[in-house]
């Protein structure tokens, strides 16, 4: 399997480039959103103690679509990766 663009089809790379830009505006549109999201979820950590990334993992399994979700997923860890 082959990564290089050079080595797919005009469409297949017009394919790629539109799912790079589609993600890309999802994220430019929706990160302010997610670090919201997410810093609702992180506040709950003190109220929730020893259950708090079990709710989180519910919680996230009620966001859509998939990128959003791994958006507000990854400002989660981030926020936890700067409180240790």
């Amino acid at each position: 399997m082959s990564f290089n663009l050079a080595n797919k089809s005009l469409a297949e790379r017009a394919a790629i480039e539109d799912e790079k830009s589609r993600l890309f505006d999802l994220w430019q549109s929706n990160l302010g959103k997610a670090k919201g999201e997410a810093a609702r979820l992180f506040g709950e950590r003190a109220k929730r103690k020893g259950k708090w990334a079990e709710w989180v993992r519910a919680e996230l399994d009620t966001l859509s679509p998939p990128e959003y979700t791994s958006m507000v997923r990854s400002e989660v860890n981030r926020l936890m990766a700067a409180a240790k």
